[in-house]
């Protein structure tokens, strides 16, 4: 048996093969990208790889986001909002120790989320690559310094607020929470529960309530 299409059925058809390709929501394809570069890293993580993922066409990733370059700065972004409400604690009307807590306890958390790949997406993120991926590379250190120059200013407004020793070194203890978050992420990509995680959390708290007033 021949069908045979009316010209209706045609026309259609063909503006929709003609037409712009399928809309998707922008925040939940680039949420997709996120989980594939936590899991994967920067350079781990391909094209395919990425719309995979994200359900979209190669063209309509340059077409949103124009390079894979631009696509893992967002996704930066994005990863960020998720420990918000953790790191929105460095300009609470809290003490300083009490703020580092929760940034620990809370870091411990999203660390070991069994929701999300283990680990920190930025903490630990292209600290080695190849040679035409310095400029992202350079992009994530500046994020982390940024982080330690906040962490920096929350112990420096501690020591004026009175509620740390004004012997207290801001640069080196800033370092030190530094250096755990860092390790804490690699721990938990090694398979670290929640709970061994929080056990390092506690152990850095009281580094910082040695230095409370």
């Amino acid at each position: 048996m021949i069908i045979v299409k009316n010209s209706r059925d045609v026309e259609k058809s063909t503006a929709r093969r003609r037409g712009r390709p399928p809309a998707f929501d922008r925040e939940t394809v680039l949420s997709a990208a996120r989980e594939t570069f936590w899991a994967h890293g920067y350079e781990g993580a391909s094209i395919a790889d990425l719309t995979a993922a994200m359900g979209i066409t190669p063209q309509s990733l340059y077409a949103a986001f124009n390079s894979k370059a631009d696509l893992y700065r967002a996704a930066l972004e994005q990863y960020r909002g998720l420990g918000s409400d953790t790191f929105s604690a460095l300009g609470e009307p809290i003490d300083t120790v009490s703020a580092f807590e929760r940034i620990l306890r809370g870091s411990a958390a999203i660390f070991s989320a069994p929701e999300h790949p283990k680990g920190c997406m930025i903490s630990t993120a292209v600290l080695n690559c190849a040679s035409e991926n310095e400029v992202i590379a350079d992009h994530v250190a500046a994020m982390r310094r940024r982080s330690l120059d906040a962490f920096t200013a929350r112990i420096e407004r501690g020591i004026r607020e009175g509620d740390m020793k004004p012997e207290t070194n801001p640069r080196a203890l800033a370092r030190f929470l530094g250096a755990i978050i860092q390790g804490m992420s690699v721990q938990a990509r090694d398979g670290a529960s929640l709970e061994e995680l929080l056990d390092i959390a506690v152990l850095a708290i009281a580094e910082v309530a040695r230095h409370r007033a």
